[in-house]
């Protein structure tokens, strides 16, 4: 397992997207969060055709252009994929986006993905997921106590999915409300990055907290257009679809009062350069950095 941990395979090194500077991709944020004012402050009145005209103008902005010149097909690609989100955006209870500007909101920061992992190859299907020689497979790790982590497996018939629902009766807060991970499957740089983040979890959270729980690793294209048809925002290009984003719950942790530490651990590997972290509500959507957990031992060296 050791020397499945040591072969990160091939990637994506080189590209114009690694050029990208720290301080491009925090101006970048910023200037996000400004588009989002400009929005905001435009109250009720507010229209599709009013919302296309405000982005096709920011981001021609150079504090966008310094991340979306790099991203495949460039600023006219990124302005189109953020514009089809707007155009076929209707609220659903399922997706993380409660309204339209948190959808500009996810759309524009998933270009922060893009950027770095947009011109891999992606999973089309759930076989090339299950098939995949560049990720690891954990539930061999997990049966090896290797993760710091936690998550849980899809139900795939209809008496476990059964067993499912009595246990979230019996006790509705034992676990996070998730369906579960379809592929438990990551990049080893993934791995071994959030085994780091539970590790920092752990040791900031208030006495008692359960583990770091993940909700969402590798998926397929397939998989990832399943999802937009039921009502989630599942974004396309995805870093899911290439195996270097991960999704962890953030609201069950409330009621431990742990939820701002694991929010302060996450945004600090952001500040840091290492990671994409977008607020998705009840799940936080993250992604490394290239070369980010390379270096890294799977289990952390406590001092």
């Amino acid at each position: 397992m050791t020397e499945q941990l040591i072969n990160w395979g091939t990637g994506a090194y080189g590209r114009p997207g690694e050029a990208r500077r720290d301080a491009d991709i925090a101006a970048y944020r910023e200037a996000v969060t400004d588009v989002l004012a400009e929005l905001a402050g435009r109250g009720n009145s507010v229209s599709i055709d009013m919302i296309e005209a405000v982005l096709a103008r920011r981001l021609r902005e150079p504090e966008f252009g310094a991340v979306l010149s790099a991203v495949p097909g460039g600023p006219a690609a990124a302005l189109q994929r953020v514009l089809h989100e707007v155009r076929t955006y209707s609220y659903n209870a399922r997706s993380a986006a409660d309204n339209l500007t948190a959808m500009i909101r996810i759309a524009l920061l998933t270009q922060i993905d893009i950027l770095w992992w947009g011109y891999l190859p992606p999973f089309v299907t759930d076989n090339d997921v299950h098939k995949s020689p560049n990720l690891l497979h954990l539930e061999a790790l997990r049966r090896d106590f290797k993760l710091l982590f936690s998550y849980r497996l899809q139900a795939s018939t209809l008496f476990g999915r059964a067993v499912r629902s009595a246990e979230r009766r019996a006790a509705p807060d034992r676990s996070p409300r998730t369906a579960g991970l379809r592929f438990p499957s990551a990049r080893s740089e993934l791995v071994v990055t959030l085994n780091q983040i539970a590790d920092e979890f752990a040791a900031e959270a208030p006495a008692g907290t359960p583990p770091l729980w993940v909700t969402s690793l590798a998926r397929s294209v397939g998989h990832q257009q399943h999802l937009r048809a039921l009502g989630y925002s599942a974004m396309l290009p995805s870093a899911h679809c290439v195996g270097y984003a991960a999704d962890v719950e953030m609201t069950w942790y409330k009621q431990f009062r742990a939820d701002q530490a694991l929010q302060s651990v996450l945004l600090d590997h952001q500040r840091a350069g290492e990671l994409n972290v977008i607020d998705e509500g009840q799940a936080w959507h993250l992604c490394i950095r290239p070369g980010v957990g390379r270096a890294l031992r799977l289990i952390p060296e406590r001092p």
